[in-house]
């Protein structure tokens, strides 16, 4: 991983974001918390365990933890404090990244796991790759979820947010 990927993910993760809490702020409380069988529970629980995973994360990039007892764990349960403190997040991140250097990525990771609480040292571009999947892959578990309540969320691959891809 290149910095400029990194850098390029974030973005991607801010406009992604962006778009399923627009569609996801149409819904009722009810309908974002509804049980649906997802790992999560549901469009609620996914959206917080998206922005528990990324803090959990952040901390370990940038050296001050973010404690939590579980991945379950339930950061807001008002989603307009949700969607704040996703907004915050994502500048965060974009933050972050625009300070990352290759070097930093050549390096290594010292934490310990919260899914099994051992001690762990990996490679810092890994870690960096599995954030970005992790987002993705639940943002897709958001996005079926939102077609079964027939949400049109737009487009969302990489290659057609604004500013990745030339005209030519």
């Amino acid at each position: 991983m290149h910095v400029d990927m990194a850098r390029t993910m974030a973005a991607y993760n801010r406009w992604m974001n962006e778009k399923l809490y627009s569609i996801c702020a149409e819904l009722s409380d009810d309908e974002r918390k509804a049980e649906t069988g997802a790992f999560f529970g549901s469009i609620h629980g996914t959206l917080n365990h998206l922005l528990l995973g990324d803090k959990i994360w952040m901390g370990r990039f940038t050296g001050t933890p973010f404690s939590v007892s579980s991945p379950e764990q339930e950061l807001y349960s008002d989603f307009s404090e949700l969607r704040s403190q996703r907004t915050a997040a994502d500048q965060d991140i974009e933050d972050w990244a625009s300070r990352l250097t290759d070097d930093v990525l050549d390096g290594t990771l010292e934490f310990t796991s919260i899914v099994n609480p051992i001690p762990r040292s990996d490679k810092m571009w890994v870690c960096v790759a599995h954030f970005f999947n992790h987002q993705t892959h639940h943002r897709g578990q958001l996005t079926a979820l939102l077609s079964q309540l027939g949400k049109d969320y737009g487009v969302t691959d990489l290659i057609w947010m604004p500013g990745v891809m030339s005209d030519g």
